[in-house]
């Protein structure tokens, strides 16, 4: 919430009328979970639909058991936040996001919410005003510890692209990597045989991936699928980075309210 602290500053009176809110690729429910206020709320995982390129589409999404494909079944579902119903969520990591630390895309610094507030939120390189993320915006706003997971919450799957997975994997650099012949050779030999991106990333074994791709490309989606796995931030509209190599330093990803794919696959 930008310019405001809480839904009914925004909204007033209306505020009521919201039954659910969209986590944002720079957020998943873990952080949001640290906002007390926004417990009566669904949280919703929702893909981009404005960009053209095949990589930024269905990154992220909602996972539903329902009776039948009807709006009203869907909202049901979300307003009630039955478990049975609405499963789950996968989420994007939110350190992928573009704006997940505080940051200076010009000067190339970035840094997380503890660092940002001791320095007033100033450059260190140039001193002007850096660009607030979204993790400094949810230590203003929490009022619960770092981890915790309110009763009965939806839980959620972190996953990454799979096109950054391959670009990392096959070392291509630079902003076009992600469109480069050598990764959309191999990410279309992955969902032609799994049938969509999300059932590589989800359910593929490693020795199903193996027959398929590269043995270093097939480990490393079973390692993003595990959480062993690192990102460095995003921040300023620069997004997060996979770091397949651990002796670089980064962000260890944190799966403490991570769900387990087997958690709503075995119910």
């Amino acid at each position: 919430m930008s310019g405001v602290d809480s839904l009914e500053e925004c909204y007033g009176d209306k505020s009521h009328k919201i039954k659910a809110l969209e986590t944002g690729l720079s957020s998943d429910p873990e952080m949001n979970w640290r906002v007390s206020s926004l417990d009566r709320l669904a949280l919703l995982s929702n893909s981009d639909s404005h960009s053209p390129y095949p990589h930024r589409l269905g990154r992220e999404a909602n996972v539903f058991n329902l009776k039948e494909p009807s709006y009203r079944e869907l909202v049901n579902a979300i307003v009630s936040k039955d478990p049975s119903k609405f499963l789950m969520t996968i989420e994007v990591d939110p350190a992928y996001g573009k704006y997940h630390w505080t940051g200076h895309r010009r000067c190339g610094v970035s840094m997380p919410p503890e660092e940002a507030m001791k320095r007033g939120n100033k450059c260190p390189v140039c001193g002007r005003q850096l660009t607030k993320g979204v993790m400094q915006r949810v230590e203003e706003l929490a009022d619960r510890p770092k981890g915790f997971r309110p009763p009965n919450a939806i839980g959620f799957k972190r996953l990454l692209p799979l096109a950054e997975i391959i670009a990392e994997c096959l070392g291509v650099r630079g902003e076009t990597r992600l469109y480069s012949g050598r990764v959309w050779e191999l990410y279309m030999k992955l969902v032609n045989s799994f049938g969509s991106e999300l059932n590589v990333l989800l359910n593929a074994s490693l020795e199903e991936l193996e027959r398929i791709v590269p043995s270093k490309v097939a480990k490393a989606i079973i390692r993003v699928r595990e959480g062993h796995v690192i990102v460095r931030p995003g921040y300023d509209g620069v997004y997060g980075k996979l770091i397949l190599d651990e002796e670089e330093p980064a962000r260890p990803a944190d799966r403490r309210g991570q769900t387990s794919i087997t958690d709503y696959l075995l119910r």
